[in-house]
């Protein structure tokens, strides 16, 4: 019953508000230099330009000076108000799997956006959870069907490893949101989710949430604030930690290429 009701609402949404999408104009590269490593989500890694303004980055900006570009070259093409199911509608997705080369590696993140709509971004909700189910709405040529977040997840790996790339998943970053003393993990269950969906398509994953937060827990509430421009966005400092706690995460990970990748002090 929970599961109809949440379909549902979800279909109501959908139907409720207009499919007009907001795109940005980003122009991709002239020419892709390989190895590459793609970053994939949304403005956590990289909002609006990426060029900081109104005193918001992402953690996008703040890792690739990180690596060392003689041994991968690092893109990033996460954009603003996307979700999981967003950025493969809008052709955004495509895009990336046109570019990718075997030995290429894709760091995705996504979770701020899967689980509500938006004015500006009409068709980005997806389903909560990990599972195959789905929920069809519409008629004719605007038949659409939405799936749960861990779907869409799965979908990238699997479409990336076709093309002999390598995925790194990695579960949403807190939010500036603190419970008791401690800033709140877990981020409304989609780092579970986000786990499950990398265990499931063989992706490898990095516990972001809980990397992230351990660092904020240390930092303390009233100096975290510092590092956040609202609730969710970063300002400079707090992207830079994002990206060193993703640093860290891949330092983690068993045999992970990118590993021997990082600048000589990252």
């Amino acid at each position: 019953m929970r599961l109809k009701k949440q379909l549902l609402g979800v279909s109501l949404a959908l139907l409720m508000i207009s499919t007009a999408h907001a795109q940005e104009s980003t122009n991709p590269p002239a020419a892709t230099l390989h190895p590459a490593l793609f970053l994939v989500g949304d403005s956590i890694m990289r909002t609006g330009n990426g060029t900081g303004e109104n005193g918001q980055w992402g953690w996008g900006s703040e890792i690739i000076p990180l690596f060392d570009p003689a041994k991968i070259h690092v893109y990033n093409e996460a954009h603003g108000g996307r979700s999981s199911r967003s950025y493969i509608e809008e052709g955004l997705w495509a895009k990336i799997l046109d570019r990718l080369q075997p030995g290429d590696f894709i760091l995705l993140q996504f979770g701020h956006n899967d689980s509500s709509n938006s004015q500006n971004y009409p068709d980005r909700a997806t389903i909560t959870g990990d599972g195959d189910e789905s929920v069809h709405f519409g008629v004719g040529a605007s038949n659409k069907v939405v799936h749960a977040y861990g779907w869409y997840l799965r979908q990238y790996v699997k479409e990336a490893k076709a093309k002999g790339a390598v995925v790194i998943i990695c579960s949403p970053v807190p939010r500036n949101t603190w419970v008791d003393g401690k800033i709140k993990r877990g981020f409304d269950g989609y780092a579970q989710w986000a786990a499950g969906a990398a265990k499931t398509s063989g992706a490898l994953f990095i516990d972001l949430n809980t990397i992230a937060a351990n660092r904020y827990d240390a930092l303390g509430k009233e100096k975290t604030a510092s590092y956040f421009s609202d609730y969710q966005h970063t300002k400079k400092a707090g992207a830079r930690l994002n990206a060193e706690s993703v640093v860290e995460g891949l330092k983690q990970l068993k045999d992970c290429p990118l590993a021997k990748d990082f600048a000589s002090a990252p």
